[in-house]
């Protein structure tokens, strides 16, 4: 799993609210994803869960006042002087309120003073509190000190209200703290991604289709995002949620993508089609299920529309990033696809190899470009094939 928090010093701090036993949750994804993280709490949080529990999970101490016993140095300014981000999960009404305040009375408010690395703040609180002005103004205090407010869910609350005021879970948290601490090289770019498989129906129970899972093109779609791109995402049929602040269009066959993907181009910079469409569909879909009689069937198939090589006609001054999956001649293969349809480069991979290909969580790629220059990568997490992809596409001059 690519991890921009791999060796960083991730301060949480954890106020008193019911959602704190969240914050466990959230411990446990940022120190799985490489960070060290270490937890200050307030005197309120040790009612909701006790400090054994988050040193027990960071193996850091715990700090819970201004003055720990047994401290050589006054830790929180100490963590404040070392830290990579701030974190604030659960945010309460009252923390918030002395954050804006520049109050600074218990180990978490000092040392929210002190650090000056990017600090996330994520209210959660009773939907009335979380509606009021005051709270509303804080809020916005902070986001004039260029804060990261993550904005509350909204549902029914332990209080028994039903709005906004909610924390979110904390793998929604992790994706707001990735965007943070990725760079932002793609700030003020608009990047189309294709993914997963197309539908061509052969009647209104059966179509012809392929083993893509789309994770390849959401894992980019993601990456992009949290490198600061406008990211607008046409899939075909997959089982993944949306990614995280992305713009998605789901469609269901060639034409239905073609035309999702047209309409959409003029806006864009950059293309990187990952989406593995049929290039065959029936050519008189039956209007009612076949049944078995026959003992053969044949089916009259048609080309359908080549989307990629419509958007290189298109090109102008957008980048275009395509994909080749063969079984093999690769090098031939995508040269040939690189050449034809006007590409600035083009992914390959070989279906069928370990660890490379459809469905799997990881991918053998080479990336071949149009002076021929062909640069095999090993075999990683499609989340960092994705970083790798963008970190290439990043070096290519702006068109």
């Amino acid at each position: 799993m690519a991890s921009f928090f791999q060796d960083k010093n991730v301060t949480l701090g954890v106020t008193g609210g019911i959602a704190a036993y969240k914050s466990v949750e959230l411990l446990r994804l940022l120190t799985k994803a490489g960070a060290r993280v270490r937890v200050i709490m307030t005197e309120n949080a040790r009612w909701f869960v006790g400090p054994g529990t988050f040193q027990a999970l960071s193996g850091e101490p715990v700090c819970t006042s201004v003055f720990d016993e047994g401290d050589a140095a006054i830790r929180h300014i100490d963590w404040a002087q070392s830290t990579d981000l701030a974190v604030v999960a659960p945010a309460t009404a009252n923390c918030i309120g002395k954050l804006a305040g520049g109050i600074a009375d218990d180990a978490l408010s000092t040392y929210m003073l002190a650090v000056t690395a990017p600090v996330v703040i994520c209210p959660a609180m009773n939907t009335n509190m979380y509606a009021h002005p005051a709270v509303q103004r804080n809020l916005d205090i902070l986001r004039g000190y260029g804060h990261f407010i993550v904005e509350p869910d909204a549902g029914q609350l332990a209080c028994g209200t039903t709005g906004p005021g909610r924390l979110p879970d904390p793998a929604y948290i992790v994706e707001k703290l990735t965007a943070v601490m990725a760079p932002d090289d793609f700030a003020g770019r608009t990047i189309l991604v294709t993914a997963g498989p197309t539908r061509e129906a052969i009647d209104p129970v059966r179509f012809i289709s392929n083993p893509s899972s789309g994770k390849m093109g959401f894992a980019i779609a993601n990456a992009a995002r949290q490198r600061g791109a406008r990211v607008k995402l046409v899939c075909g049929p997959v089982a993944l949620a949306d990614p995280v602040d992305v713009e998605v269009h789901r469609v269901d066959s060639t034409r239905a993508m073609h035309d999702s993907v047209m309409s959409l181009l003029d806006d864009v910079d950059i293309v990187i089609k990952t989406a593995a469409v049929s290039d065959y569909r029936p050519a008189s879909p039956a209007v009612h299920k076949i049944k078995k009689t026959a003992d053969h069937l044949t089916l009259a198939l048609e080309k359908t529309t080549d989307i990629l090589r419509e958007i290189g006609q298109r090109k102008g001054a957008r980048l275009v990033i395509g994909f080749a999956a063969e079984t093999r001649d690769l090098q031939e293969n995508a040269a040939q696809k690189l050449r034809d349809k006007n590409l600035d480069l083009i992914v390959g991979n070989v279906i069928g190899e370990a660890g490379s290909g459809f469905a799997g969580d990881t991918n053998k790629v080479t990336l071949f470009y149009p002076d021929g220059k062909a640069e095999p990568l090993e075999m990683m997490g499609k989340e960092d094939v994705a970083h790798r992809l963008l970190d290439r596409i990043a070096a290519m001059p702006k068109p």
